[in-house]
């Protein structure tokens, strides 16, 4: 019932950010279940926390002197539900702001002032070093979910929420809000679409009428996350436009280091 409220003071954004594959998902066999648990448990205790942070270009951040209308517009747009807040530059954290906090307080028709400083939690600091497994520890025992890696100059790095720590355990964990394995896209408007980068597109093509498959040229590729990743031969960072020998534009909504998430296509008229 929180989340429901929590989503109706935004104006229906996601209480979670999740990533997915860039390619289609793989069934894993039960013979391959225990190969897959041994890797993800070595990757726990042996992987670094650079390897898998989001990195500083694509941290999404807010200054100490924000508005309310101005951070509410970042949870809805970003779809995140913690916002690192900095003074002057993200080099000068000072915590961060729990959407949950922010509806508790000043949403719902609450006329309370607006002050960040009531509202700000604190961050774990983290080398880059710092193993997954002793990180999830640190976040377990301190009963903070995220932190941000320092490099040795004292400026940021990267950034980890225990969501990241905790996929690489179990696989991709997906939010209740996000689109159904079966409901991979949705149309925005005409000629505009929302897409899960692990749509097929055979499947998109059947069910929507929008043809993509004529752009493969032979290449091995079978989603529109893969589409795109041939374009560029490179993972986009988010909010970049990727346009394609159409002329059809696909704006990068939700990106990690690791996958593209969800795009925005907008057809060539």
């Amino acid at each position: 019932m929180f989340k429901l409220f929590v989503r109706k003071f935004l104006g229906g954004v996601s209480l979670k950010k999740k990533p997915s594959d860039l390619g289609e998902k793989k069934t894993i066999e039960p013979s391959d279940k225990h190969t897959v648990q041994k890797e993800r448990s070595f990757n726990l205790h042996n992987q670094r926390v650079d390897d898998v942070a989001i990195p500083k270009a694509d941290i999404v951040a807010a200054p100490d002197k924000i508005t309310l209308s101005e951070l509410t517009k970042i949870f809805r747009e970003s779809n995140l539900t913690r916002v690192p807040i900095f003074k002057s530059t993200l080099d000068n954290p000072i915590g961060f702001v729990h959407l949950k906090d922010l509806a508790l307080r000043n949403g719902f028709g609450k006329q309370k002032k607006f002050n960040i400083k009531d509202l700000i939690r604190p961050l774990i600091y983290v080398p880059p070093s710092m193993t997954l497994g002793t990180l999830l520890q640190k976040m377990q025992a301190e009963r903070i979910h995220m932190s941000l890696v320092i490099d040795e100059y004292g400026g940021v790095e990267g950034l980890l929420t225990i969501e990241d720590l905790l996929e690489q355990i179990v696989g991709e964990i997906n939010d209740e809000h996000e689109l159904k394995e079966d409901l991979l896209w949705s149309r925005e408007k005409e000629n505009v679409f929302i897409v899960n980068a692990r749509l097929n597109l055979e499947d998109f093509k059947s069910q929507a009428g929008v043809d993509l498959t004529k752009r493969r040229n032979g290449e091995e590729y079978d989603t529109i996350g893969g589409l795109v990743f041939n374009i560029t031969n490179r993972i986009p960072s988010r909010g970049e436009v990727v346009t394609d020998s159409s002329g059809n534009e696909f704006s990068v909504l939700e990106a990690d280091p690791r996958s593209i998430k969800r795009l925005r296509l907008n057809l060539r008229s």
